[in-house]
């Protein structure tokens, strides 16, 4: 992979993290648009970076929601702002534990798997349809409520499979306010992703023989576009994703899946 590919990889990551339009499934089709034959590893290893950067990006557009949850964790007052930190980290456990036991597994839908790309998009679009015809959206999001999303999010690991369309769309049919959902949603994949790359500097370290081919300037270059377009879009999308229809999004994650799906026929 070169710089213009991390670039455009950068500025797809960027965008399309917080539309509920499956981000790592963008990055996969523009791997394989650009006909970069990259490995479940190496593949699986930029995507992270990406989402690391994004994940930056949000820290600093939510910072005074973040200064919350932390002073909430250490003062351990039962107040809203630790009720709220316990919230989000209940919502972590789901996708935690799927991504610590069955790492290997998750990493083998990455990497080139086009039409498995295409089928999740569909399933987005019509979770984004359904979930566009919910009523009485007007609750909190309580301890139980965090559980179920942080369940969406887990699934959401996969490849095509939109983290903030399922996490806003499983809020949204469980009653919870748009704004409300939007906002949980865009904190609860921040502690995820600081644990995922802490984890793999982790195994860098101790296996740095395995890395040797990584081309770091590569990825730090798709790092910094992916946080620089990501605090951009990050206040336009938070807007766009609390008026907007969600059925726009599915029509487009629709469109893309079919268009995903029937080009696995013809690029070779």
């Amino acid at each position: 992979m070169g710089i213009l590919e991390a670039i455009i990889l950068g500025i797809v990551q960027g965008l399309t993290e917080f539309l509920p339009v499956s981000s790592s499934g963008h990055i996969e089709l523009a791997n394989y648009l650009m006909n970069e034959n990259l490995d479940q590893d190496e593949s699986l290893l930029m995507t992270t970076v990406l989402h690391f950067a994004t994940a930056t990006s949000t820290i600093i557009i939510f910072r005074k929601e973040v200064g919350e949850i932390l002073k909430g964790l250490l003062k351990f007052k039962w107040n809203d702002e630790l009720k709220f930190s316990l919230k989000i980290i209940v919502s972590m456990v789901p996708a935690a534990l799927v991504g610590v036991l069955l790492e290997d597994e998750i990493a083998s839908f990455f990497g080139g798997q086009i039409v498995f790309v295409g089928f999740m998009l569909l399933l987005t679009g019509a979770l984004l349809f359904l979930a566009d015809r919910a009523k009485n959206t007007s609750k909190d999001v309580g301890f139980l409520n965090a559980f179920w999303i942080g369940v969406s999010q887990m699934i959401a690991i996969l490849p095509g499979i939109s983290r903030s369309g399922a996490t806003i769309s499983t809020s949204v049919l469980l009653g919870i306010d748009r704004e409300r959902a939007a906002r949980f949603s865009f904190l609860m994949v921040v502690p995820l992703i600081f644990g995922k790359m802490a984890k793999d500097i982790l195994e860098i370290l101790q296996n740095p023989n395995q890395y040797l081919d990584t081309d770091y300037t590569v990825l730090g270059v798709g790092f910094i576009f992916s946080f620089v377009t990501g605090l951009f879009a990050c206040t336009w999308m938070i807007s766009l994703v609390k008026k907007a229809k969600l059925s726009y999004f599915a029509i487009y994650c629709l469109i893309v899946g079919i268009i995903a799906i029937s080009s696995s026929f013809f690029i070779q």
